[in-house]
């Protein structure tokens, strides 16, 4: 009987994928950095041959680099901005990820974002909560923003992109979005200007890739493009936006609103946004509903199952 692949997992996953690696798999727990990590490193290092990681744990080329025998990589996650997907390729290593599955509940967070932030949902929910609704005298509470017949910018048109474009048909909601290339085969113009999508559309949604190339993508200069009257909902990467130009506009009243799920040091949220009304946060939850991280634990499994069966996986990076 052969004896089962070394698997290494290189950070905490849903507890039922775990408990099928462990069925299929001799599982390693990668230890955090420092002195325990060197010494794992140096006595299991060269068992190892497959990786489990994760999109927010990564695969740096010093960890790729570290495991000799590594044959596949496998992430839980869309996101490919930590895996050195470089130091993977010099290496002959496959990159297997989640794509697709979770791209229904990642369109549904930036809906439930972009209602929330517009109608005031979270704001008006404080205001019963606190007794303001029957305070005497009466407490008005502010208007909202309406959501349908609204123009709707998009940031990438990737799958999850076209997947919200085609939630705001629901809405009656003119789209157009912006990407450095045209998508074929679909309705919604193009705008090869950021700058211009952000100064026609109300709600500005960003659901492009992270990583070096989209750092900072949205600047001030598209904050204030977006203006007093637009909205920001971001689902992407909190690298993706200048947060500190951010905070300033939101701080400023220079763009009405945002929804965030995403930030740029996570879990670490600027303490700025905290006192505002104008925005509202979430911890990095559009893939997390129980079928959608199921649905991704089976895709990390496919991956490794169709490597080591000898077939391409099912979802393998570029």
């Amino acid at each position: 009987m052969n004896a089962r692949p070394v698997l290494l997992q290189a950070t905490g996953l849903l507890p039922s994928l775990e408990r099928r690696l462990d069925e299929n798999y001799t599982v390693h727990r990668l230890p955090p950095p420092g002195t325990e990590r060197d010494a794992f490193l140096a006595a299991r290092a060269g068992e190892v041959e497959a990786l489990v990681t994760s999109a927010g744990a990564g695969a740096s080329a010093a960890l790729i680099d570290a495991l000799p025998r590594l044959r596949i990589i496998s992430s839980f996650g869309v996101g490919l901005d930590t895996l050195d997907l470089d130091a993977a390729k010099r290496r002959g290593i496959p990159v297997g990820y989640t794509p697709d599955v979770l791209n229904d509940c990642v369109a549904d967070q930036a809906f439930a974002l972009l209602l929330a932030i517009a109608r005031r949902i979270p704001e008006a929910d404080r205001y019963v909560r606190a007794g303001s609704w029957t305070a005497q005298p009466a407490k008005s509470f502010a208007l909202g923003r309406q959501v349908s017949g609204a123009k709707l910018g998009i940031v990438g048109l990737g799958r999850i992109g076209k997947t919200i474009a085609r939630r705001a048909g629901g809405f009656d909601m003119e789209v157009r979005y912006h990407s450095r290339r045209a998508v074929e085969g679909v309705a919604w113009p193009h705008e090869p200007s950021l700058l211009e999508l952000a100064r026609w559309c109300d709600f500005l949604v960003v659901i492009t890739a992270g990583g070096a190339e989209t750092r900072h993508l949205v600047n001030a200069e598209v904050l204030d493009a977006l203006g007093t009257k637009g909205y920001l909902v971001n689902v992407a990467r909190g690298t993706v936006i200048d947060e500190a130009a951010l905070v300033r506009a939101l701080q400023e009243k220079r763009i009405a609103g945002a929804g965030l799920d995403v930030f740029e040091r996570e879990p670490h949220v600027p303490p700025e946004l905290f006192a505002l009304e104008n925005v509202v946060l979430a911890p990095h939850i559009a893939s997390a509903t129980v079928q959608t991280r199921e649905a991704m634990a089976q895709r990390v499994l496919d991956n490794l199952s169709a490597f080591y069966a000898g077939q391409p996986l099912p979802s393998q990076a570029a």
